[in-house]
């Protein structure tokens, strides 16, 4: 049941960040959700709802960690700068409301 759990609650995180955080590439937003990036981004952000280490220094090395292949996968961009900073900041309260919530 558990597994369950841990399943819903991944998916429930990815759907809000797909919701609510995009890319910003000459003032166009790409929703992470549509970019296929929502569910990468919960996975990798999970642990540290779990270890209760959310703050706002880790997610952003976690961003940081996440490369996005641009060109056709000719270049590789961290996912960090492509989020504008109320992105960010938006992530970090969506992850702090689940581990509230955990």
């Amino acid at each position: 049941m558990a597994k369950t759990n841990t399943t819903e609650l991944l998916e429930a995180l990815a759907a809000e960040i797909g919701e609510n955080v995009y890319i910003d590439v000459a003032k166009w937003h790409l929703y992470l959700s549509n970019a296929k990036l929502h569910t990468v981004v919960a996975e990798q952000l999970y642990p540290l709802i779990t270890s209760n280490a959310v703050n706002e220094d880790r997610v952003l090395q976690v961003l940081a960690s996440i490369p996005i292949k641009i060109g056709g996968g000719k270049r590789e961009i961290p996912l960090i700068d492509l989020l504008p900073l109320q992105c960010q900041v938006n992530l970090v309260d969506i992850l702090e409301k689940y581990q509230r919530d955990f």
